[in-house]
């Protein structure tokens, strides 16, 4: 089946505003919502939305993970402080400790450059390249061949849009692989960390507030753009000043009222919204309370290798935070799962789908497609549960670089154009700083700690995940032998040359010979496993070509019929450009919980304890006992917002996002949700689903009085 935008666009019409709430819309389809948009309340013309170079979109931009905004015209950068950590713990030591002193640059001069690999991402166009991507692809080509063909075509595209300098380009599959688009961006490679507030404020409430609302935590930080003199993208240099954005966002200083209107524009990252049955049977009845397990057991680890206090935990801070948060999301979708009954739901749409398919739509070969998708599921989720155990078993930071860099040295025996993408010459500015970052994340003894932790899982596992690559490797014994596996490891790490940035960073260059010649121990151990890697590749991708194949038709049939039921539909999240809509708003998740729009500064004192996570600084808490507000009070609350709630519908990579008001200025940053929304990523719940923020007159009120940041402030234009 052909899928044209020309018939994409034409199945995307939106018959009334019931569902409107519900979706992370392309820019480009807001067209078919600007009604429901102006209803909401947007003040702007709704069609000013999809011009990506125009505001308020223009001052919209992407970290690669997190979403940012521009907020002067002299290149700063807002975002969440958990966004930025990673750059605040890399400048961070035992003896000067910006995790918990935070940092403030008192002027340019001053600022840090972030974490390698830290990029800016300037969207500057957008084009559909469905046709050239997709022609041709048909069932009868086998699963890796349909899988090499949109890859070969993707990377054509993605060097011809990079011949131009300083631009990073990726081609994106929307609908399942039935619309492919090439989203061409400036990449500004020099990102310098200006102001990040200590962790007991930036991260108030920790772990044990991760998801939880009330909330109170200022979860902000502000990074700096710079290019080259040319006003071009340049590598970090003395001589770069600072970018100048064709269009940043003023911040309101007057801030919002329960039911305002409010809009997201930010890069989530992945959402499920129309996963057939079988992989969510497996997601929730294997996938995730196997993981959940898997993550304690890590997490435990670590910190029993690395101390607290320890230049070790400093190290390893970053993902220790990632690795809570995922436990606790992962938690929060199983009971949510539960609460909403997401199997029953999910079997309940497939059977409304099929009965629609056989009263509309019976030849149009939607059933064979949707047989044929289910055995599929089914046969990648087994895949997964074998595999498992031998990816954690091979997960040591070290082995990792190892095999990087192995494989490296591989790829550079081919043409550029046909290498694996990350082995291209586009991305070996990336590789080289992986190699550099790992300086700092990296402890031998709790590397060697967690590599001993997930061996135990393996060996102690079923014959029948066990690859005999890797137990010939390390002569692992049939059942477990600690003191024999430690004393292996040992060996590794007291001879591996490898814990060197200069010799990963030299080893780059090295042909395959050498690498197959080499007596470190990690090093060998990558050259052994090489071909069991790549066969479990192949088999991957195998299995996704034959879902390229298959994906696009139920999309297609998805689309038709929610186009029957009179309602849009818009594709699942993939870390591109996406807008939300919504009002502030509280909510009860469950029976008797009230959540209550706002939480002021007056919550931080009634939580805090003096101790981790809840230790706010003593100047601060002062401020609050003397009711210290300053300009920023809302008058109603008698007190400073801290944080607020919106029916905004996002995901993960959505932290970060500006949250903008009706007229586009930036009211707030997204960067949580409801532990009862994290949910949505596979079914939008409105009753329960709620979006954190952090209110920018907190922001305002935290700069101008508790860690005195007045040149930002004067740097952003307010609006009163």
């Amino acid at each position: 089946m052909k899928h044209t935008p020309i018939a994409l666009a034409a199945a995307l019409i939106l018959a009334g505003s019931a569902a409107a709430k519900e979706g992370m819309w392309t820019p480009d389809q807001l067209s078919l919502i600007a009604e429901d948009l102006k209803e909401t309340g947007l003040e702007l013309d709704p069609d000013s939305l999809d011009e990506l170079t125009d505001f308020p979109m223009g001052a919209v931009i992407s970290l690669g993970g997190c979403t940012a905004s521009f907020v002067s015209p002299q290149g700063l950068v807002v975002t969440n402080h958990h966004c930025a950590r990673g750059s605040i713990q890399y400048n961070a030591t035992a003896e000067q400790n910006y995790l918990e002193e935070g940092f403030l640059a008192e002027d340019m001069a001053a600022e840090l450059p972030a974490a390698p690999g830290t990029r800016v991402y300037v969207t500057v166009g957008v084009e559909d390249v469905t046709d050239r991507v997709r022609q041709g692809i048909n069932a009868d080509m086998s699963g890796n061949n349909v899988h090499d063909t949109i890859e070969s075509r993707r990377k054509e595209i993605v060097a011809e849009c990079e011949a131009q300098a300083g631009h990073r380009c990726q081609v994106s599959s929307f609908f399942g692989g039935a619309q492919y688009k090439l989203i061409d961006r400036l990449e500004i490679q020099d990102v310098r960390l200006v102001y990040g507030p200590a962790d007991s404020i930036g991260k108030y409430g920790g772990d044990v507030d991760n998801w939880m609302w009330p909330r109170h935590t200022g979860d902000f930080a502000f990074y700096r753009a710079y290019v080259g003199p040319d006003g071009q993208p340049a590598e970090h240099s003395e001589d770069n000043v600072p970018y100048q954005p064709e269009h940043y966002l003023k911040v309101s200083a007057a801030g919002l009222d329960e039911g305002d209107f409010v809009m997201a524009a930010g890069y989530p990252g992945s959402t499920q919204r129309y996963a057939r049955l079988p992989e969510v049977k497996h997601t929730f009845e294997w996938r995730y309370p196997t993981y959940i397990d898997t993550l304690n057991g890590w997490i435990d680890t670590i910190e029993e290798a690395a101390p607290v206090g320890s230049d070790a935990r400093i190290k390893y801070e970053s993902l220790l935070a990632g690795l809570n948060n995922y436990v606790k999301n992962l938690g929060g979708q199983i009971e949510g799962a539960r609460r909403v009954g997401l199997v029953e739901r999910r079997r309940a749409r497939e059977e409304a789908l099929n009965a629609w398919i056989e009263s509309e739509a019976p030849d149009r070969g939607y059933a064979e497609t949707l047989e044929q998708l289910d055995e599929l599921s089914a046969e990648m989720a087994q895949a997964s549960k074998e595999n498992r155990l031998y990816n954690d078993a091979t997960r040591s930071s070290l082995l990792s670089a190892a095999e990087d860099l192995y494989r490296l040295s591989k790829e550079r025996q081919k043409p550029d154009a046909e290498r694996e993408p990350g082995y291209m010459e586009r991305d070996m500015a990336f590789f080289e700083q992986r190699m550099q970052r790992l300086e700092r994340r990296y402890d031998p003894a709790v590397d060697r700690a967690v590599w001993l932790f997930f061996l135990e899982q393996y060996v102690e596992a079923d014959d029948s995940v066990r690859v005999e690559a890797l137990d010939e490797a390390l002569n692992l014994p049939e059942t477990w032998d600690e003191q024999q596996v430690a004393d292996t490891l040992d060996r590794f790490y007291a001879e591996t040359g490898l814990d060197s940035v200069e010799r990963r960073l030299e080893l780059m260059e090295a042909d395959p010979e050498a690498f197959e010649n080499s007596d470190d121990p990690f090093i060998q151990l990558a050259v052994a496993l090489y071909d069991t890697e790549r066969e479990l590749e192949r088999e991957g991708e195998a299995r996704a070509g034959r879902m390229q194949v298959l994906r696009p038709d139920y999309m297609d049939a998805i689309i038709a019929w929610q186009r029957d039921q009179g309602y849009a539909a818009y594709p699942d999240a993939n870390s591109t450009l996406r807008i939300t809509y919504g009002t502030v708003m509280g909510g009860s998740p469950k029976d008797g919980l009230i959540y209550a729009p706002f939480t002021t500064l007056e919550g931080i004192l009634e939580k805090n304890t003096g101790e981790a996570p809840f230790n706010a600084p003593e100047h601060q808490l002062e401020l609050i006992r003397e009711s210290i507000h300053g300009r920023w009070e809302k008058e109603s609350l008698d007190s400073v917002p801290v944080n607020f709630l919106s029916d905004l519908d996002v995901t993960g990579g959505n932290s970060g996002s500006a949250t903008m008001n009706a007229r586009g200025e930036l009211v707030g940053l997204l960067f949580d949700g409801t532990i009862e929304s994290v949910n949505s990523d596979w079914d939008f719940d409105p009753r329960t689903t709620r979006s954190i923020h952090v209110d920018s007159r907190y922001m305002l009120w935290v700069m101008d009085k508790v860690d005195g940041a007045d040149h930002l402030i004067e740097e952003m234009e307010l609006v009163e």
